[in-house]
């Protein structure tokens, strides 16, 4: 959930810079929760993790792909879950 904004004026090339704050523990906390209560893994289906969407924009804009690209992003949504470093967002720790 975004919480704030801040203005930054880039002193090199003199552009203005919009800073974006976020507070993600809603996810975090949901992600416990789901896990914990053992939710998300019932029959065929997996929840593999709960993600901000600012958080997967950001994945795609580092990865270079548009966000209309569906296979894409898809890939690198579990890339970047299996990698481990975004464990605290996984529900279903197997793989997929």
């Amino acid at each position: 959930m975004q919480i704030g904004e801040k203005l930054h004026v880039n002193e090199k090339d003199q552009k203005i810079v919009v800073e974006k704050i976020f507070d993600d523990q809603y996810y975090l906390d949901r992600a416990q929760h789901l896990r914990s209560n053992k939710l998300g893994v019932t029959g065929e289906s997996r929840l593999a993790g709960t993600i901000p969407m600012h958080v997967i924009s950001t994945w795609c804009k580092e990865a270079g792909i548009k966000w209309d690209d569906l296979e894409a992003r898809k890939e690198i949504v579990r890339k970047k879950l299996l990698s481990g470093d975004f464990d605290k967002l996984r529900v279903w720790k197997g793989k997929f």
